[in-house]
């Protein structure tokens, strides 16, 4: 059906919360105090507290994780400011019905004066002609247009579309988050009104089980709902009900700093498999990902190092990867750059090489900068002694000259001790021949 019609019915949320509707529908926050989490977003005077108790038309564009709230935040708007409601979905719609869902709108503006806000969910999928035909409507106010996205909007959201909006960005929910909204369906008389009782295990499953989303645990609560028997919800329950075996993983507890210390130690050990099995372990029990995307970073630099100087890449690069497109296709992403690391040489030369160096200054190991190596630009310098005798590298042979660059009391440190793995076989080599002509020793 084209959005036109859905705007002569109020769009699809408008009529959704019958007592059939999912529990997750039915249980959409009706007001911005209803709303979980985004604390900042629902602060007083905020730019969504203002369009929404202060009936401002403006145009929002929300970026964040799957069930973090975009479209109960569209819905809210809607009830709040008695406009009404239409959804389009990039997935479905053309241009052809982005256009009719705004000139609905304009109709509508013009002869009962009644606004009306156009949700767009997933607006990163609509194309840049999709988008362009957004534009009339929001520039002429014809319509409150609520975008929502969980992409980068700054590489999925064409330049004018983003700077006649508000871009507001909303943060992943939290375990607890997560937790009052299980129990509140379970109590709440939209929800299972108390028919049901939730033991703690079983709450604690379904609430890994969801990753900070929302409209996922309730999914997986009515799912949970259903295979009890005796109106109460059981492990088993929820374990038979979602198809997935709880798994012995506390976030804030041992286990978490246990297989996290596993999957690191793998990773380094070269066991691409192990690192595997405890990276699938974090996932299955709803680590952040971007937790695991930054263990790696430090991994890249701290047992790799130069020995595959492409490891930090692969690393950031699963890390921004990790951060655009978020989970499920996010783990992808984590176990490319886990067997990648797991697979690279190793070495630990840069680790030790800071190491060392921080010991010797925390040692006051320090000393004056040589004086032709200090600043001789200020007038004056030169006057007494700064940039004497300095050699211009580049001036030199191969491009090094033969120089004291450290202070006398760690003039002969030798802090960087490459070692024969992978590519600082090579940096080795190099480097040693480096030093001694840095250091007046090659014959």
């Amino acid at each position: 059906m084209g959005a036109a019609a859905g705007a002569s019915r109020g769009g699809s949320l408008s009529h959704s919360d019958h007592a059939a509707a999912p529990l997750a529908v039915r249980m959409r926050p009706r007001t911005l105090e209803e709303l979980v989490g985004q604390s900042s977003l629902k602060a007083s005077g905020s730019p969504l507290h203002q369009v929404v108790e202060g009936g401002q038309s403006l145009s929002l564009l929300l970026w964040g994780p799957p069930g973090t709230g975009k479209t109960t935040i569209a819905s809210i708007v809607s009830r709040s400011t008695d406009r009404r409601f239409v959804e389009v979905s990039a997935v479905s719609a053309g241009v052809k019905e982005v256009r009719a869902a705004i000139d609905s709108a304009r109709a509508e503006l013009v002869a009962t004066g009644k606004e009306t806000v156009l949700f767009v969910d997933e607006v990163h999928r609509f194309s840049k002609a999709q988008q362009d035909a957004l534009l009339p409507g929001v520039e002429n106010r014809w319509v409150t247009l609520v975008a929502a996205t969980t992409e980068n909007p700054f590489f999925s959201v064409i330049s004018p579309l983003l700077s006649r909006s508000l871009l507001l960005r909303l943060e992943s929910l939290t375990d607890d988050d997560i937790r009052g909204v299980l129990l509140k369906a379970v109590e709440d008389e939209r929800g299972l009104g108390g028919s049901v009782t939730l033991t703690e295990e079983a709450l604690d499953h379904l609430v890994r089980l969801a990753g900070g989303d929302a409209r996922r645990s309730l999914t997986y609560l009515e799912a949970a709902a259903g295979a009890a028997s005796g109106g109460k919800i059981t492990l088993e329950a929820a374990e038979r009900a979602v198809d997935q075996a709880a798994v012995r993983y506390d976030r804030q507890g041992d286990q978490h700093y246990d297989v996290v210390s596993a999957f690191i130690k793998s990773v380094r050990g070269s066991d691409a498999d192990a690192a595997l099995h405890y990276l699938a372990r974090m996932i299955e029990a709803g680590e952040d990902p971007r937790f695991i995307a930054r263990r790696l970073m430090i991994l890249a630099s701290e047992d790799i190092g130069l020995a595959d100087s492409t490891a930090l890449q692969t690393a950031v690069a699963a890390a921004q990867t990790v951060q655009l497109i978020g989970m499920p296709e996010a783990q992808l992403t984590l176990a490319h750059a886990t067997i990648a690391l797991a697979v690279a040489p190793k070495s630990n030369a840069v680790t030790n090489a800071i190491f060392a160096a921080r010991a010797d200054v925390a040692a006051g190991k320090i000393g004056n900068v040589p004086p032709h190596l200090r600043d001789a630009h200020y007038e004056g310098a030169k006057k007494i002694g700064h940039g004497e005798a300095y050699k211009y590298a580049h001036d030199e042979p191969f491009g090094i000259a033969t120089q004291q660059y450290a202070p006398d009391a760690v003039a002969d440190a030798e802090y960087y001790q490459p070692t024969t793995h992978g590519a600082e076989a090579g940096v080795k080599e190099r480097w040693e021949r480096v030093r001694k002509i840095v250091r007046g020793q090659d014959g």
